[in-house]
């Protein structure tokens, strides 16, 4: 994955010199690069906290289930410059951000879509080497398991993150984190690996499954 250090942050190079997407720094060099935010995107946090066996190559094709305004997207379009992004996201409103940035960067397919439905998008989205979810609602795991089952090649990975609020505000967290890694394993997904995310996201964990059937 084509992510750099900058003054101690860590950067993507801009797909789009002389545009933010949110408001992030720029540093010009030979080339210019985006600082990444780890407070404003979970990818983030979570490679800073040791994310392993997850990789992003410049051809990746990349289904991103709770797109929002494209945050974490845009970072993203910026190692994948070959591949593409199919963006799903709910809103409407959030939606029309997503629109607007993927005319600056070409390699971003947004879709105005219920993540709980794949296959209302079945016809637009082609197999992915990535399923990416950040989707906070109780069935999250649910949803990202039926979008792997339709768009994840065979040798492909997912990587959901868990918001343990979203689920249960009763529960203790590492209880919650547990029940839905159960899940997955019930499923048949194997567990390649888990990041807490604190102190960027509190109650967060990111896991990395691959298929394992």
């Amino acid at each position: 994955m084509k992510v750099y250090l900058k003054d101690g942050n860590i950067a993507t190079k801009n797909l789009n010199p002389g545009t933010s997407v949110y408001g992030e720094e720029l540093i010009q060099e030979d080339v210019e690069y985006r600082i990444w935010n780890p407070r404003r995107s979970k990818l983030a946090a979570a490679i800073l906290n040791g994310l392993e066996n997850m990789e992003i190559l410049d051809t990746s094709k990349v289904l991103y289930l709770g797109a929002s305004t494209g945050t974490t997207v845009s970072h993203i379009s910026d190692i994948a410059t070959a591949g593409r992004i199919y963006a799903v996201e709910f809103s409407p409103t959030t939606a029309k951000k997503l629109v607007q940035l993927s005319r600056q960067r070409p390699n971003i397919a947004p879709i105005l879509g219920d993540a709980t439905k794949p296959k209302e998008y079945l016809n637009i989205v082609e197999k992915v080497d990535l399923v990416y979810c950040d989707v906070a609602q109780p069935t999250q795991t649910e949803l990202f398991m039926k979008n792997m089952k339709l768009f994840l090649k065979d040798d492909g990975i997912g990587m959901i993150t868990i918001k343990a609020r979203s689920i249960d505000v009763v529960q203790k967290p590492k209880k919650i984190f547990k029940q839905e890694e159960k899940k997955l394993i019930e499923k048949g997904f194997k567990i390649i690996d888990k990041v807490k995310l604190e102190p960027y996201e509190k109650d967060h964990i990111a896991l990395v499954v691959e298929k394992n059937f």
